[in-house]
């Protein structure tokens, strides 16, 4: 029974694969992450999400042998439950919140260095959805038991076993003090930690499955319940079990996330975008957040999904056309920028034309978030982006003399979520495939990109690090 049952909970599609100890991918079934509009508030379909779960889990465990389950996903996901289930639905992070909340909340927070991130739109922080609960809802909040991170919420489900977990306290919850390594101010005065169950590691197994759902869903009875993790922090362990240190990882998406073992204390209140989180020991990390996959959406448009053409990008180059942040509605390293994207120079032509200034404003955006996160040795590039290979080229070709490799495998969470099965008993690196982006000389490279950065508004990423050295 050495297969591993990986859920990876995403903003708009849910995955189950089963995968070995070592990360390979077996299979993998999906579904959509259905939301309902409300009342209370929009929330995800958890009822839905579960009976779909234990379908395909079984389904899964007849086609492998699946000795352990394990949930990963995005860090906005908290169910306040009691012992029988929610006593609130969990929220979507895109939720707007009530002014007066948000007012209240900004005088609570504390600094940013004890939050590890800046404050965000909507619903994302695990500590603004707890302060709306008990604010609009006292009753509810009252008979809550427990407050569980989205992975710890389905090992919850699933073995009967509460726990709180280190990487996905530090994935922008603002309930942890990431680098004190203990429960933020306002956790501690709103009595907060009464909510919060006992921290294990992300390996750690909380216990076999209950048997009631073995029985009603027939499922492996010896099947282990691990305690689950935060995606991106997940993908980073991966790298980090393959040995590898002095390292930044970008992971491309709907957003674009970094994360470095460079712990850089000094920036993080000087910069839109940038986070602290925490690795599997609850060792600080630097990170960037930018929604880059909706900037690339809005600027690329409609059109055929292929790779974009380098013609059409030299031609963009030469004729001095930018695409400036940022479309969305996160300021990413740019503060002030939210909602403010505009294109300077002559206008893109055609769809070519499009998906090819959307793809070098993906990667002047990527490069500019690692400038903000330090020198690390190397940098790894993976997610949706890497598909194209003229991104991780240009990403290469904007950083001239540091070592870029990307990873192709679109699977990289739930391998690193998987590893985690055999945590305490690995012998020697984890495998994990690389490759070196294609050498890209494009004439006015890196001209433009001095003249994007001048245009680009808000506190250049060079000021930043110059200030912090």
């Amino acid at each position: 029974m050495s297969g591993v049952a990986v859920l990876d909970v995403g903003k708009t599609n849910v995955k189950l694969s089963a995968a070995s100890r070592d990360g390979a991918i077996l299979e993998t079934v999906s579904t959509a992450n259905d939301t309902r509009p409300g009342p209370p508030y929009r929330h995800p379909d958890l009822a839905g999400l579960e009976e779909w779960l234990f379908g395909a889990l079984a389904g899964l465990a007849r086609r492998h042998a699946i000795g352990a389950f394990v949930a990963c996903g995005h860090g906005s996901a908290g169910v306040l439950v009691d012992d029988g289930g929610p006593v609130m639905p969990m929220m979507d992070y895109e939720q707007e919140v009530p002014a007066e909340v948000n007012r209240d909340y900004r005088a609570l927070a504390g600094t940013v260095e004890e939050r590890g991130s800046p404050i965000l739109a909507g619903a994302a922080h695990l500590a603004r959805q707890l302060l709306w609960l008990e604010t609009e809802w006292r009753e509810a909040f009252a008979r809550g038991r427990w407050f569980l991170g989205g992975p710890q919420y389905w090992a919850w489900r699933l073995s009967g076993v509460a726990a709180t977990e280190l990487t996905y306290l530090g994935a922008q919850s603002q309930l942890w003090d990431i680098p004190a390594q203990r429960y933020a101010r306002m956790v501690r005065e709103r009595r907060w930690d009464r909510l919060l169950p006992a921290i294990q590691p992300a390996w750690a197994a909380l216990g076999r499955i209950r048997p009631e759902l073995t029985r009603r869903h027939e499922l492996p009875e010896d099947m282990q319940v691990l305690c689950g993790i935060h995606d991106s922090s997940a993908n980073f362990y991966r790298y980090q079990q393959a040995g590898l240190a002095d390292l930044a990882v970008v992971s491309t998406g709907t957003w674009i996330v970094g994360l470095t073992d460079r712990f850089l204390p000094g920036v993080i209140s000087r910069t839109s975008g940038m986070t602290w989180n925490a690795d599997m020991a609850g060792e600080p990390l630097t990170g960037m957040l930018a929604m880059g996959g909706r900037e690339f959406a809005a600027i690329a448009g409609a059109g055929p999904d292929r790779p974009a053409d380098q013609r059409a990008l030299e031609r963009l180059l030469a004729a001095g056309t930018m695409a400036l942040p940022s479309f969305a509605f996160d300021n990413g390293p740019f503060p002030g920028s939210a909602g403010r994207g505009r294109i300077v120079g002559p206008a893109a032509e055609g769809p070519a034309e499009r998906r090819a200034l959307a793809l070098l404003y993906v990667a002047l955006l990527t490069d500019a978030c690692l400038d903000l996160m330090g020198t690390a040795a190397t940098t790894v590039l993976d997610g949706s982006f890497v598909k194209d290979p003229l991104y991780p080229a240009l990403a290469a070709a904007l950083r001239p003399g540091r070592e870029t490799l990307f990873s192709a495998d679109a699977s990289g969470t739930a391998a690193g979520a998987a590893l985690l099965a055999a945590h305490e008993t690995r012998i020697g690196p984890a495998p994990v495939s690389l490759e070196t982006p294609n050498a890209l000389q494009i004439p006015g490279l890196d001209a433009y990109r001095k003249r994007w950065r001048d245009l680009a508004g808000g506190e250049r990423p060079e000021a930043a690090m110059e200030a912090q050295a």
